[in-house]
């Protein structure tokens, strides 16, 4: 059973930056895209970035192009989020995701496992 366990949200100022970890345990597969997601109070669960496990391609969504970078630490089965230029638009509680084959990596039912979550608080 693959496991997913996120750590690094927290409370940061607008403008600020925060690193987000997403540990894999479990059987993974180098055909795995790794995902993160979102979700405010009162909306709805959205896609943030992704990343095929294979060979490091990276996807983002419009609201955080530019700001946000994705990447992964094969050794470490380690997904990371490095968020920089926080905006209290991006508060949310975060999402690691894992999906075993996965072509269009923003929806959401195609991920089969899913971490915690992990609160991300920005202050404005």
């Amino acid at each position: 059973q693959v496991q997913l366990v996120e750590s690094g949200g927290g409370l940061v100022q607008a403008g600020g930056s925060l690193r987000l970890s997403c540990t894999v345990s479990g059987p993974t597969y180098s055909s795995y895209t790794m995902g993160w997601f979102r979700q405010a109070p009162g909306k709805e669960r959205e896609f943030v970035a992704a990343i095929r496990w294979s060979d490091g391609t990276t996807y983002y969504a419009d609201s955080v192009k530019g700001r946000f970078t994705i990447s992964r630490d094969n050794a470490k089965n380690t997904v990371y989020l490095q968020m920089n230029s926080l905006k209290p638009e991006d508060m949310a509680v975060y999402y690691c995701a894992a999906a075993r084959s996965l072509v269009v990596v923003s929806i959401i039912r195609g991920y089969n496992y899913w971490g915690q979550g992990t609160q991300v608080t920005v202050s404005s």
